[in-house]
């Protein structure tokens, strides 16, 4: 089955209603079961791929999300372009509740999860910058002709969880610099870009952190998410009719080229078949 385009859903999207001729299928990986079966449909006549990380009904909290399982079952179908939709929190003023942001980069603060294919072998992939730079663009474009408030650019700040921050660590956080937060961007973007997945990710503004004296609330939170619903919903549609051809050049496509540090003689056979859809192109 070849699927060009992945939406992963966060908190409050776990179906794709903009999707036709949809079926489920379900992917046997090495990492275990993914966060649900794979919405597989059409959306302007291409074929797409819609994941829940947290699963339907919301019962998978972040540390527990099975980013390997999940990325590695997309590279399977054959996506070759991620769009990962998280709801954040702003640690700035001038990021507002419902604005939607576009970042152009990633700080990890995460502790338990596992975040790499490559337990067996060697590999380091070249991560300076963590979203695909043509998606980033791509997305800032189709918001902004959308007509929302949207910010290209910054960094998203990703904590464990499942805990909001304290105060001292938002205020931290602030004073260096970091724009949103939030608890899903790690790992997944580092396995998309070791599946050589073009990767990029809209985050939708619920709240601002603790650092402002509005503070957070569950409700507040829940509230927002409900309101950005409708709009991420247009956006996907604009983002299928708009997103160019996989461009195989792109570095994203070929971040294993010079990565793969273990000699290929000396990687056993079992994991050369484990890995088959991840370094296959190099073996």
């Amino acid at each position: 089955m070849n699927v060009e385009i992945a939406f992963i859903g966060g908190t409050g999207m776990y179906s794709s209603e903009e999707m036709a001729n949809v079926c489920t299928v379900s992917v046997k990986t090495p990492f275990g079961n993914s966060s649900s079966g794979m919405i597989v449909g059409e959306i302007s006549d291409r074929r797409c791929a819609f994941l829940p990380r947290h699963g339907i009904g919301h019962t998978i909290c972040p540390t527990n999300v099975n980013s390997r399982a999940d990325i590695y079952a997309l590279k399977t179908l054959g996506v070759t372009n991620i769009i990962s939709i998280s709801a954040v929190g702003s640690l700035q003023e001038n990021i507002r509740p419902l604005d939607i942001v576009v970042p152009t980069q990633i700080y990890d603060r995460t502790k338990f999860r596992p975040n790499t294919f490559f337990d067996d072998i060697v590999v380091h992939v070249n991560f300076a910058d963590p979203f695909c730079k043509s998606i980033t663009e791509m997305l800032h474009k189709v918001v902004l002709d959308i007509g929302c408030n949207v910010k290209m650019g910054g960094t998203y700040i990703c904590i464990e969880g499942p805990q909001f921050s304290t105060r001292a660590e938002s205020g931290v956080y602030r004073h260096m610099g970091f724009d949103i937060i939030g608890m899903t961007g790690i790992p997944e973007a580092k396995l998309a870009r070791e599946a050589e997945i073009c990767y990029g990710t809209l985050t939708t503004v619920t709240d601002y952190d603790v650092w402002h004296e509005g503070g957070i609330s569950a409700e507040m939170i829940l509230d927002n998410v409900r309101k950005n619903d409708e709009i991420t919903r247009k956006i996907i549609k604009n983002v299928v009719e708009k997103l160019p051809a996989t461009d195989e050049t792109c570095a994203c496509r070929n971040a294993l080229k010079k990565a793969i540090m273990t000699d290929l003689d000396n990687i056993p056979n079992e994991v050369k078949q484990r890995l088959q859809p991840i370094i296959g192109r190099y073996l």
